[in-house]
């Protein structure tokens, strides 16, 4: 999973299931239907694809998150981080303040955060 991207449909498909697991393939199939208009081989496709990437398993007809929407997520910010400020959550925060006036409250919750990681 390390270095692999969801794409646009792969993030919905992955939503569907880690807002709804664990659930049965019979209960993905019919929320990918609705909610993606796809057909069932489709979801067994990506699905199939998705296991072997290391991010989701089926067992027993029981499809389940190897890796959570939050570890995705930060890991994918992380990368973020390092491609484009060389690792530099500062630079990113300069870089965000530079273009946008951070209203008072927005500063209160990063030196909420930035007092929480001091412990």
């Amino acid at each position: 999973m390390e270095d692999y991207k969801l794409g646009a449909i792969e993030s919905r498909f992955a939503d569907i299931i880690w807002d709804n697991e664990p659930m049965t393939t019979k209960q993905l199939v019919a929320l990918c239907a609705e909610e993606l208009q796809w057909k069932r081989t489709t979801t067994y496709s990506v699905l199939k694809k998705l296991c072997e990437k290391g991010f989701f398993k089926m067992e027993n007809s029981i499809v389940s998150a190897l890796v959570t929407k939050a570890d995705y997520n930060s890991s994918q910010s992380e990368k973020f981080i390092q491609e484009t400020f060389q690792g530099s959550l500062p630079a990113l925060v300069l870089s965000f303040g530079s273009r946008k006036k951070l209203n008072p409250q927005e500063i209160e919750e990063l030196q909420k955060i930035i007092n929480d990681l001091r412990g």
